[in-house]
């Protein structure tokens, strides 16, 4: 089979959603620096980055006879009134971008298979073992910046990344990253409350507010942390709001990025949440992936660290709880409102 052309390809990316596309040969990536963040124990107890560690870094295990990696990526940017001050990073205010992308990256696998009959495919959205950072840098779609986000050129580093393996070849290949435009600026490592942030564009899962907020969901967040959780209930955007790289942020006109409506609950209604106003406001959404229990023990432990008195009678409340996460959290929150 002939290269497949890649003017048709980003035609077809562009016609199906995504805002940048690039291509990369389906080449090994050297095991030194996912071995070394996974020994100094960055990865905290996200055990799924530890296994499957052969494929994450030939991909020709995923799909016998790789050839092309694609690398899409979206802008979510948004800056809505009704989600103003929200303490849900941004990219999980809309829809679950895992769904959005999915969706479009079907679709241009179908097309693709549609006019090449035969072409085998691999595709992920932030779930398989696939590195793609590794491979949108290798696609030329921007690098990876010392705060450890991808950064493009047009939209910062508000994007949102899918992968797809193909087995077949393509006419023109990226010829790598872009230029690295951090410089010598250290903003996002100054800015960093709990100095997770450690230098070479690695982040130190164990110390990162998203990692406590989203996939430490069993146990309590470590105290020196929960001080540091003003107004942070589910991710945390502090290093991207403060990037010289992110001033001229793209507006993402997408209707699937628009906050749905609990991205305009505060810390104190998402602590005091029932069990049916989660099923209200709650699927569809990343927030999903907190559970309830964890949702609002992040919000419980947002009102300690602001000493928020309004709530005294809602962490008393809680300080019974039936879930010994949210108990918890409101007991230690009760007594921040005595310092």
């Amino acid at each position: 089979m002939n290269p497949l052309p890649t003017a048709y390809l980003r035609q077809l990316s562009e016609a199906v959603g995504f805002d940048l596309v690039g291509f990369a040969r389906a080449e090994p990536i050297p095991p030194e620096s996912l071995r070394s963040w996974v020994e100094a124990g960055y990865a905290a107890d996200m055990d799924w980055m530890k296994e499957r560690v052969a494929e994450r870094l030939d991909v020709s295990l995923l799909l016998p006879g790789a050839r092309t990696v694609v690398a899409f990526a979206n802008n979510y940017y948004r800056n809505d009134e009704e989600a103003q001050g929200s303490p849900i990073a941004r990219y999980a205010r809309g829809r679950d971008y895992h769904s959005t992308l999915r969706d479009r990256m079907k679709a241009f696998r179908k097309a693709v298979q549609s006019t090449y009959p035969g072409i085998g495919t691999y595709g992920s959205v932030d779930s398989g073992p696939l590195m793609e950072k590794v491979w949108a840098a290798r696609a030329g779609l921007g690098y990876v910046g010392k705060n450890g986000c991808f950064i493009t050129e047009p939209f910062g580093s508000w994007v949102l990344l899918a992968t797809l393996v193909l087995d077949a070849e393509v006419d023109a290949y990226a010829d790598g990253p872009l230029a690295d435009r951090c410089g010598h600026c250290r903003k996002c490592l100054m800015s960093c409350p709990t100095g997770a942030l450690v230098g070479n564009g690695r982040v130190d899962a164990r110390a990162c507010l998203s990692y406590q907020t989203i996939e430490n969901r069993e146990r309590a967040v470590p105290e020196s942390f929960r001080v540091e959780m003003d107004n942070l209930v589910f991710g945390c955007d502090i290093c991207q709001d403060v990037c010289p790289l992110n001033r001229r942020p793209v507006f993402a006109q997408h209707p699937r990025f628009a906050p749905r409506a609990v991205a305009g609950l505060g810390v104190l209604e998402l602590a005091g949440l029932t069990p049916e106003q989660y099923t209200k406001f709650i699927p569809g959404t990343a927030l999903a992936r907190a559970h309830y229990d964890g949702l609002r023990r992040n919000a419980v432990y947002a009102l300690g660290a602001t000493r928020d008195s309004s709530a005294r009678f809602l962490l008393e409340k809680l300080s019974g709880d039936s879930s010994e996460l949210v108990r918890s959290a409101a007991q230690w929150a009760l007594l921040q409102l005595l310092q």
